[in-house]
């Protein structure tokens, strides 16, 4: 898989982050940061619940242990996910190229990348990750530039394009694998439970989505193992 394969499959996810941070400008053009700011964060951030919960943090003027507490929960699912997808590396990642897709791994392109057939390597990941880049930072852009112009009807109604988006793309292998199937039902089930029963709804976003992310992929090994090519040869011989 080459380049243009992965900027190909990152276009709706790009397109996807242009709304979505769209909105991240305007909240943060309204919150007072200069456009500069605003696509500064973006630029060095990629990441839609952490921005929005970070420029709420520093509107507020809170501490900055508190702000880099924060972050540290509610992102700290990419380093599940960058676990996970390293199974899938191939010899071109290197530690370095690994550390550089690490920056713009997102729920969204770790999806993407995990459902690929084999392995994927460097041209094919660096590919994916250049679309959502721009896309998010362009539509960071966009947003700080507009500022306060839209109605919050529009504002809010833009916010939720990025779950239209995940669901777009768990659907279709949900529809013909049954570990998938059985993971998204799982993880909607403790994600519902996690808010609404009371004890558990005490506990952060951050620290729930850790808890569901953990629980129900080890659930899924567990009940969906993969055997190993030992054990593959040993059923072909």
């Amino acid at each position: 898989m080459n380049f243009q394969k992965g900027f190909k499959d990152g276009i709706p996810i790009g397109l996807g982050y242009l709304s979505v941070s769209f909105t991240f400008g305007m909240m943060a053009a309204r919150g007072g940061l200069t456009i500069a700011q605003a696509v500064f964060i973006s630029m060095t951030n990629v990441t839609s619940a952490g921005q929005l919960a970070g420029l709420n943090l520093m509107l507020a003027s809170a501490p900055m242990l508190e702000v880099a507490l924060t972050q540290f929960i509610i992102n700290l699912r990419y380093a599940l996910m960058s676990l996970s997808l390293s199974q899938k590396l191939d010899g071109s990642m290197t530690t370095p190229r690994r550390m550089l897709f690490a920056f713009c791994n997102t729920d969204e392109v770790f999806a993407v990348a995990s459902g690929q057939k084999g392995p994927v390597g460097r041209d094919y990941l660096y590919g994916l990750i250049t679309a959502p880049f721009i896309g998010w930072t362009l539509g960071t852009l966009l947003g700080a530039a507009a500022g306060t112009l839209l109605p919050d009807m529009l504002r809010d109604a833009l916010g939720v394009a990025i779950y239209g988006m995940f669901i777009a793309i768990v659907v279709p292998p949900a529809k013909h694998n049954n570990a998938v199937r059985a993971a998204v039902v799982l993880a909607a089930a403790l994600s519902c439970a996690m808010y609404y029963l009371p004890g558990l709804n005490k506990i952060s976003s951050g620290f729930s989505i850790i808890i569901c992310a953990v629980a129900v992929s080890a659930l899924c090994a567990k009940l969906f193992p993969i055997p190993d090519d030992a054990e593959k040869e040993g059923e072909n011989a």
